[in-house]
């Protein structure tokens, strides 16, 4: 008998474009599942950086881009390659943007 994963989504995580500075900021709460699929978006004007661990520049978004990671669609419950639970995003500003917001969708999986 195969047994079935079933997507799960977490609630969309926010941070406005007033929150975001010259130092990182998290992006909504840390992680409370081991993330299967990720999507940020940059819905702000202006260019930003992200981080994983909120020190280290790991990746730009130009405005309204956005990054969509599969990380482990196709993989059994406890195999594969996931972002861990407890991580968080963290965004900074490398131009001050004046209008928008950061969203985070994470998707995972449930049995």
């Amino acid at each position: 008998m195969s047994s079935s994963i079933r997507l799960a989504v977490d609630e969309v995580r926010t941070l406005g474009f007033a929150a975001i500075g010259a130092a990182y900021a998290g992006v909504g709460t840390r992680f409370e599942h081991p993330a299967r699929i990720v999507f940020v978006q940059n819905l702000t004007d202006t260019l930003l950086m992200f981080s994983l661990d909120g020190t280290t520049d790991h990746f730009p978004l130009a405005p309204n881009g956005y990054l969509l990671l599969d990380i482990t669609t196709n993989k059994t419950q406890d195999s594969g390659l996931y972002i861990a639970e407890g991580s968080r995003l963290y965004v900074r500003e490398i131009v001050s943007p004046t209008l928008g917001s950061v969203y985070l969708s994470l998707f995972y999986g449930e049995s």
